[in-house]
């Protein structure tokens, strides 16, 4: 049975190095949470908190109800899969499977019954007498999550478990560990650096940066409506455009844009008079012949320096003035643009924001 997560004000100092600041953050029963953020950002040993490997430098955390601070780890109830599986060499796939409840002194009947379901669960039951040299490392992976979800845990942490795969297998796993998460209706933290892994998988996800919580948010809200600059350029592909905000009416405000051009734009809390970022996203900008007429309020001449087919759509670097701008244009019925061809990009205000 799933069960909800709370940290209150949780801190982690290693000596003088605060890695973990304030981490304020509940989590629902059965919500599918990722922590997502650069290397060294403090999203590992936040899970490690939880998982009781690290013990806070303050705050408190509760399991349900209880506070699981000064709980061991053995004791906390808590599924753990790791990014290297950590699998042990000499013992079968049942039997690593079947570990965490041999500990726990289970009935051999439960151990047998338990450790089937959840071999059937990930489809590995038909290679239930390998050693784990003898599997792949996808299978590899499908055993080190049987192995942390067969004692029924309320919570199950995975700490970038996907990325020893190749892309392909990545891509099934996610849909994997989505289908067993939905069907358990079981708690999940995963942590990743992987923005996409994160967009897909996720209920909410917790945006980490130098040890802090910056933004909590489901997938689309965090896409399109980042918190700031950083969010914004950590998340998705993104044009961020230095900017000053002239006059302000009903929540939008009219900008002066890298300093050349006047555009209107959505804001976050900016005065008249103040500087921040143009945030964008590069499929919501248009691409058009230079002096092409444009109905948009945001307009910019430039000229390519890039153009790169991806199939269904092209991806230009456009070169305006001493800013550069990425744009994805779909490639269906649409004219391209060489390098070095002169033209006007444009985008509309409601596709945009104004971030500190």
């Amino acid at each position: 049975m799933s069960t909800s997560l709370e940290m209150k004000k949780i801190q982690k100092f290693y000596g003088a190095l605060h890695v973990v600041r304030d981490f304020d953050l509940y989590i629902e029963p059965g919500e599918f949470l990722t922590f997502l953020g650069p290397s060294g950002s403090g999203k590992t040993t936040a899970l490690k908190l939880i998982a009781g490997f690290e013990t806070p430098s303050g705050g408190d955390m509760l399991l349900g109800s209880r506070s699981i601070v000064d709980v061991p780890p053995y004791e906390r109830g808590i599924g753990m899969v790791f990014q290297n599986y950590a699998l042990f060499p000499h013992m079968t796939v049942v039997e690593n499977v079947a570990f965490p409840l041999t500990v726990r002194k289970a009935a051999r009947s439960e151990v047998e019954e338990k450790v089937l379901r959840a071999l059937q669960l990930v489809k590995m039951d038909q290679y239930r007498d390998r050693y784990p040299n003898q599997l792949s490392g996808g299978q590899q992976q499908r055993i080190a999550l049987a192995r942390a979800i067969v004692f029924n845990p309320s919570l199950l942490l995975m700490d970038e478990p996907l990325g020893a795969l190749d892309r392909n297998l990545r891509e099934h796993m996610k849909i994997e560990i989505m289908r067993i998460q939905k069907e358990l209706n079981i708690t999940v933290i995963f942590v990743t650096h992987d923005q996409d892994e994160a967009l897909v998988m996720s209920d909410r996800i917790a945006v980490i940066n130098e040890g802090r919580l910056v933004q909590v948010a489901d997938s689309k809200s965090l896409y399109y409506s980042p918190q700031d600059r950083f969010v914004a350029s950590f998340v998705g592909e993104s044009n961020l455009l230095p900017c000053r905000v002239n006059q302000i009416e009903n929540g939008t405000g009219t900008v002066t844009i890298a300093g050349r051009a006047n555009g209107v734009a959505r804001l976050s809390g900016q005065s008249g008079g103040e500087s921040g970022w143009l945030f964008v996203r590069p499929e919501h900008v248009d691409i058009s012949p230079r002096g092409a007429t444009s109905t948009a309020q945001n307009v910019l001449d430039g000229v390519v320096e890039d153009a790169l087919f991806l199939g269904e759509m092209t991806r230009y670097t456009v070169r305006c003035g001493n800013e550069t701008m990425t744009v994805k244009q779909q490639n269906r019925g649409q004219p391209h643009f060489a390098g070095k061809t002169p033209v006007t990009v444009s985008w509309d205000a409601d596709r945009c924001t104004v971030l500190h």
